[in-house]
């Protein structure tokens, strides 16, 4: 078998291409899954308990209802969120984070701490 050919471009010259590849892959996954403008947003207002949906869309200025299905569906796809209908009338539906779903409550935690010192970085460079 040939030596992999190793692209110091891409990798540290210490960590080969495949182990490269076979790092940056999970966290490819994990923002395909959690990218975009609202659904860290979405996943955040879910941690506090369920919600309805309209509930979701006033905690969350500017997003659309159109915007709002669209990624609660890709949420419900990926087992991140549930929904729950109950028949009443008019029926209602709610949303909650599922048992996988709370598993990100960590991670955001960290995105909010870096986000805050962010924060505090840009605003004392005036």
């Amino acid at each position: 078998m040939e030596a992999e050919e190793h692209d110091k471009r891409k990798c540290p010259s210490h960590i080969s291409t495949t182990e490269c590849t076979k790092m940056i892959l999970p966290v490819k996954d994990a923002l395909d899954i959690l990218s975009g403008k609202w659904k860290l947003q979405i996943i955040l207002s879910l941690s506090f308990g369920k919600k309805r949906f309209k509930q979701i869309q006033r905690e969350i200025p500017g997003l659309t209802p159109k915007m709002l299905s669209k990624e609660l569906k890709e949420l419900e796809i990926n087992g991140l969120a549930s929904r729950q209908v109950y028949d009443t009338l008019p029926v209602s539906v709610e949303y909650e984070l599922t048992s996988y779903g709370k598993t990100l409550k960590p991670l955001i935690g960290e995105l909010h701490k870096w986000g805050t010192k962010h924060r505090k970085r840009i605003i004392g460079r005036k």
